[in-house]
């Protein structure tokens, strides 16, 4: 196997909480737990989970718009999160950001063209004429008018508005694009046009995508793997096959248990989880699913912290749980705590 494009090592962030009359620190949130996985060239991941679990976050680790707390993310080799000066506004050019608000991330009071341009001229790429050119011909390719370039965001739909951030994200023709959430915020059968376009670009364009979400019947049209977050931490990753065909934690099984099925012979068995996500303030012992999960055994689900881990018989599949990788097969697990 080639060496991937992106690898991300222990990757961990905290957010301090302040409180009191001097702001001190008291307590801290670690939005992202410790996260290991990679991209491979011209591969789409995707990456699910509750509102809250990390991932926008984790997105935006990637591209360095958050330091981390410690870990490391290679693009390419160099590891973004130490990279200074120079080097790191290089970097930048090959690491974009499709934001989930369109909207709010165009700068109201300029053309569409000058925000897809911003990128060209901070990096000192052609002159004038040469820059409008390639603001046109990105245009036409996400799909609108070359004479569009004169219009502001508000005489845009949202659809439209999404193919100007497309646009912008891809105006450097970067290697490595994260799209937070880029349709959620869009009509159903806008979606379906913005996910088709996303995959002919990234065909002929040759690029390599992670494609934030909480649908997971959106991912599977776009993804080759699949990761789950939940509380911080990765609990699966696998091809996108394995995932829906073969989930093995818990958690994944029932985030597919909820996606509507018209065809009431192919619907899975409905696993309705109990209670709510913990505060990541202050997680839970052990694995950060097993207070809600229906098949955890006490004394060593509420103690101990699952690695991810191939599961048997899958080299490509890993999952975090102890009764999903062989951890723990000497375990009676009709013992649920």
């Amino acid at each position: 196997m080639t060496k991937p494009l992106v690898e991300v090592r222990g990757l961990v962030k905290d957010f301090p909480v302040k409180g009191g009359i001097l702001q001190r620190t008291i307590n801290s949130v670690q939005a992202v737990a410790g996260v290991d996985f990679s991209i491979q060239r011209g591969e789409t991941v995707g990456l699910v989970g509750e509102s809250g679990c990390g991932k926008s976050t984790l997105g935006r680790l990637l591209v360095r718009l958050l330091d981390p707390t410690a870990g490391s993310v290679l693009i390419d080799g160099v590891d973004i999160a130490e990279a200074e000066g120079a080097e790191l506004k290089s970097l930048r050019r090959q690491v974009q950001m499709i934001f989930q608000d369109p909207y709010s991330s165009l700068d109201p009071r300029a053309p569409v063209g000058l925000s897809i341009a911003e990128g060209l001229r901070v990096h000192g790429i052609g002159d004038r004429d040469e820059q409008q050119e390639r603001v046109a011909k990105m245009l036409e390719l996400v799909g609108l008018r070359r004479d569009q370039a004169d219009r502001f965001p508000h005489e845009f739909s949202g659809g439209q508005r999404q193919r100007i951030g497309i646009a912008r994200a891809l105006i450097l023709e970067p290697k490595f694009v994260v799209a937070d959430e880029p349709v959620s915020a869009l009509d159903v059968s806008v979606q379906a046009q913005v996910l088709n376009l996303l995959r002919e670009l990234q065909q002929e364009l040759d690029l390599t995508l992670l494609f934030i979400a909480h649908n997971l019947a959106v991912v599977e049209h776009i993804s080759d793997r699949v990761a789950v977050m939940y509380l911080g931490r990765i609990v699966e990753i696998t091809e996108q096959e394995s995932l829906y065909g073969s989930p093995q934690h818990p958690y994944t099984q029932a985030l597919l248990s909820a996606i509507p099925i018209p065809d009431p012979s192919l619907r899975r068995e409905r696993v309705v989880l109990q209670g709510d996500v913990p505060s990541p303030l202050s997680p839970p012992d052990g694995c950060n699913f097993h207070p809600r999960c229906p098949i955890a055994v006490s004394g060593v689900c509420d103690t101990d912290v699952p690695s991810l881990s191939q599961v048997e018989d899958n080299a490509h599949h890993a999952a975090a749980c102890h009764l999903r990788t062989g951890d723990h097969r000497h375990l009676d697990t009709s013992a649920s705590a």
